[in-house]
Formats: structure tokens, sequence, C-alpha cells
């Protein structure tokens, strides 16, 4: 007689990692053009300021809700000509995978995937605002992740250095 819960726990296991998209989200948006009307009558050098952040929380045993938030400020000289803030989330079941894996599913393919649904709430909140569509750049977001594993591994060997001393 076999236990069954032994044996899903088998056949979990001979399945291998396991990653799923349970559901991709709008989780805020906000668009703000301070100068209102002001800001179509004039001629405009913009410049571009983008800021770019993930966040992840473990919902559940597998269950993880991963946010990109991208924030676009565009100015001439220093007047705010529009601000736009999204956060795109996901929620993504993560099984099988080892910490150091997870983290980097979670920082790196998660961060990917909502991406292309980011670029698109900006563009048409743009359009939607009467300016011209923005097209965000790629971004390579494993070369992010290695970049900070990389300065906190250095900022841990600094600080037991200095422990030692």
């Amino acid at each position: 007689m076999t236990d069954n819960n032994t044996e899903a726990a088998n056949q979990d296991n001979a399945a291998g990692p396991n990653f799923a998209v349970q559901r991709i989200y709008l989780k805020d948006l906000s668009f703000e053009t301070p100068q209102g009307p002001a800001a179509f009558q004039k001629q405009w050098k913009p410049k571009v300021n983008q800021d770019l952040s993930t966040k992840s929380e473990k919902i559940d045993d597998n269950t993880y809700e991963v946010a990109l938030r991208i924030t676009v400020t565009v100015k001439d000289e220093d007047e705010t000509i529009y601000l736009i803030e999204v956060e795109q989330a996901g929620l993504f079941t993560i099984k099988g995978f080892e910490d150091q894996q997870v983290a980097q599913v979670l920082n790196v393919t998660c961060s990917t995937m909502l991406l292309p649904y980011a670029r698109e709430a900006i563009d048409s909140t743009l359009i939607k605002g009467s300016f011209p569509p923005l097209m965000i750049p790629p971004i390579n977001f494993e070369s992010l992740f290695n970049n900070a594993l990389k300065q906190s591994a250095e900022a841990a060997a600094e600080k037991a250095e200095a422990n030692t001393h």
C-alpha cells in the first residue's frame, strides 16, 4: 500500500521546477500635467528622467507578487510638463527552485514579462493626455540583477573588513 502524500510529493519532485503566470494587472497609475493647457501653448525642449524599481512579496508558499514601477518625469528647464507613474504587477507561481534561482526569477524573468505591459500603459496614457507617445527603451533586468548582487557582495565584504579592524 502506498501513502498518497508521499506519492504526490514524489511526483512534484519528479516534475522539477515550476513557473507559471497567474495574472498580470495594473496596480497603480498616476498622470499629472501641472501646467495644464500652458504646456501646449509653447515650444519646449523636453528633458526626460526615468526611474525604475521592482519589489516582490511572497503571498503564500508558491505564489509571489512582483511589481514593476516606472516613473517618468518630463521637464522643460525647471518646469514639469508631465509626470507619469505606472506600477505594473503580476502574480506568479514559483516552486521547485533554490533560493538564489527564485531571486533571479523574481527580479529578471518576472520583471521582463511585466515591462511590455508597463510600456503600453505609459504610451496609452500619454496619448490620452494629448502628448506624443514615449518609447521606454529595453531594460536588461539580468544585468541590473547581476550588478545588484555584485554591489551587495562588495558591501558585505567591506563591512566584514571594517569589523575586523
